[in-house]
């Protein structure tokens, strides 16, 4: 082990024992630095049955990342709040032929219920790509201008997978401790409003938080937060 390798392993290392988000996140700005700013997530240990679905979506108090790239397939007056929302591809049939052809050039694909029939003909190559609207994921609306400011605002889904894990990003580690935190809090009350009504026994089985590169440092679930 180069000793470069070793001081980075011996300091993440030694991250042990259950802290409050706040301190988590300082425990996280003490792990030496890569050369890339990292990402900062959280990580949900749910109980869960296989009936059980956890999915929505939020919107962060501090935006990061690229802005996404929005394609919204709709006609009429539609198309026109689309384009004044800040829609950066609006049409219909013109951009299913060019999907077709392999065009990939977007990040999010919102529909107005009427052209729901059309885009089955590219449901495939959507559907792979986790791109196909959906009501869960707010993407089939009449109300597209509220829909793409969401997404141009910074909009993301989240979904926990068929064993109750749930990975999600709340932020990069060269934002602020308090933006990072308040992500966090974001974060945990969409998950926490997403208990399933019949669920018996505790619904959080345990929560990390981790950067990119960094080892994880385990949440105190029972005050997640110093204050509140």
């Amino acid at each position: 082990m180069s000793k470069k390798k070793s001081k980075r392993y011996r300091s993440i290392s030694a991250t042990t024992g259950v802290f409050h988000v706040e301190d988590a996140i300082g425990k996280l700005k003490e792990q030496p630095s890569v050369k890339f700013d990292e990402n900062v997530e959280c990580s949900f240990a749910l109980n869960l049955l296989k009936k059980h679905v956890v999915r929505d979506t939020l919107v962060y108090e501090h935006n990061f990342g690229k802005t996404k790239r929005v394609l919204v397939f709709a006609k009429g007056k539609y198309a026109d709040e689309a384009k004044a929302a800040g829609a950066d591809f609006v049409g219909d049939t013109e951009f299913i032929e060019k999907i077709k052809g392999g065009w990939l050039e977007f990040d999010v694909v919102i529909a107005v219920p009427d052209m729901m029939k059309d885009l089955a003909k590219i449901a495939q190559i959507l559907g792979s790509r986790g791109l196909m609207p959906s009501p869960k994921a707010k993407t089939i609306t009449l109300k597209v201008t509220e829909a793409v400011k969401a997404v141009k605002a910074g909009r993301r889904e989240f979904r926990a997978n068929s064993e109750g894990v749930l990975n999600f990003p709340v932020g990069k580690k060269s934002m602020s401790d308090k933006a990072l935190a308040e992500n966090t809090r974001i974060l945990y009350d969409a998950v926490l409003k997403k208990k399933p009504p019949d669920l018996k026994g505790d619904y959080i089985r345990s929560i990390y938080i981790t950067t990119t590169m960094g080892r994880s440092v385990k949440l105190n679930t029972r005050q997640l937060f110093k204050e509140g």
